[in-house]
């Protein structure tokens, strides 16, 4: 059993700063490699990847920086979905599928490759290792620690963060609701709804594990107010969505950069997730089910028609409420300035607090 001190731990980071995973194409080995490399922590998505495809990319990163860096896996959502409820969201799809010139994927259940990318963790020793959509089991959070690997789990709810916590988790990603793309919650029915400097309080008054925040963090001011609110480190995504080094598609790093309004929807995939408002949000939102993965399959060669055309209406564009403050910058100096100016402000913020009363 690999004692927790040898753990990989949050004080290690130079830098309070944490790359989010960004699954389903931003996620690159180049992207972790960079944010590790800069002094912050580096993650690899496996959703969406196959098992090969995540011993490749850990291979890949390795090659680029002997830092330390994460890799995030998918907790399977457990039962299927209504299959009467996923057929008529599947009718509501007709049209789409004729605009594209392509049929809409099978609504199927699975579980992401599950035990595999387990297997390709623990053998590659992944400094740490991640959970969203839900709590790993006790038994896969000890396999990993024993083989060297810290355990990170997403929560969106203080009772999600206590269920972490007894699982045996050594941090906890602290997901707020102005994040993009997918709540990390539990429950796919009852996604946790509160704002990050709220659910930070309250966690940190059900458990004393580790926090990550994350949730609208684009900016230094805002990685020093979750550091002041308890957070050991802010993990940002949106914000490096835009870097040299991401796999964002063209047509969202145009949408990226305009003015658009993000909303919360389970369109896309059956599961609730933030993003920038477009004609498929609005047209589809109020009739999609709570049926993840099905939905995702079934949008998938719709969504992906819609990219190859550059087409900003029919596919997902995954954003934060913050996404406005975006900008195009190298991973390594983002990591860097951002950095730089939390520490800028935690210092003002101190001088001003100490400052004596007339």
């Amino acid at each position: 059993m690999m004692a927790a001190d040898d753990l990989f731990s949050l004080a290690e980071l130079e830098h309070p700063i944490v790359g989010a995973p960004l699954a389903g194409g931003p996620s690159t080995a180049a992207l972790a490699a960079a944010v590790s490399g800069a002094g912050g922590l580096g993650f690899l998505a496996a959703g969406y990847r196959t098992a090969d495809a995540v011993r490749q990319d850990i291979a890949e990163l390795r090659r680029r920086t002997a830092r330390p860096f994460g890799v995030s896996l998918f907790v399977p959502s457990g039962a299927a979905a209504d299959p009467d409820e996923v057929r008529r969201y599947a009718d509501s799809l007709r049209g789409e599928a004729s605009r594209y010139g392509v049929e809409a994927g099978p609504a199927r259940h699975d579980d992401d490759g599950w035990a595999d990318k387990l297997d390709v963790v623990a053998g590659e020793r992944a400094p740490v290792v991640s959970f969203t959509f839900g709590c790993p089991p006790h038994d896969v959070v000890e396999r990993l620690r024993a083989g060297g690997s810290a355990v990170w789990v997403t929560v969106t709810t203080p009772a999600e963060a206590a269920a972490a916590t007894r699982a045996g988790a050594d941090a906890l990603v602290v997901q707020g609701v102005e994040a993009g793309g997918h709540r990390g919650s539990f429950d796919l029915d009852a996604p946790g709804d509160l704002g990050l400097l709220a659910l930070l309080q309250l966690v940190a008054a059900a458990t004393d594990v580790p926090m990550v925040a994350t949730g609208g963090l684009m900016t230094g001011r805002a990685i020093a107010a979750v550091l002041v609110a308890g957070a050991s480190a802010a993990q940002l995504g949106t914000a490096f969505m835009l870097t040299p080094e991401a796999g964002t598609a063209p047509v969202q790093r145009e949408a990226l950069a305009g003015e658009g309004t993000t909303a919360l929807t389970r369109a896309f995939s059956g599961r609730t997730a933030r993003g920038l408002v477009n004609r498929f949000l609005c047209e589809h939102s109020a009739d999609a089910p709570p049926a993840y993965p099905e939905i995702h399959h079934m949008t998938a060669p719709l969504r992906a028609a819609a990219r190859e055309r550059g087409d900003a209406d029919g596919l997902n564009l995954w954003a934060g409420q913050a996404h406005a403050l975006v900008r195009e910058a190298p991973a390594a100096e983002l990591v860097r300035e951002l950095a730089e100016e939390a520490r800028t402000v935690l210092r003002d913020a101190a001088r001003r607090g100490t400052k004596p009363t007339s």
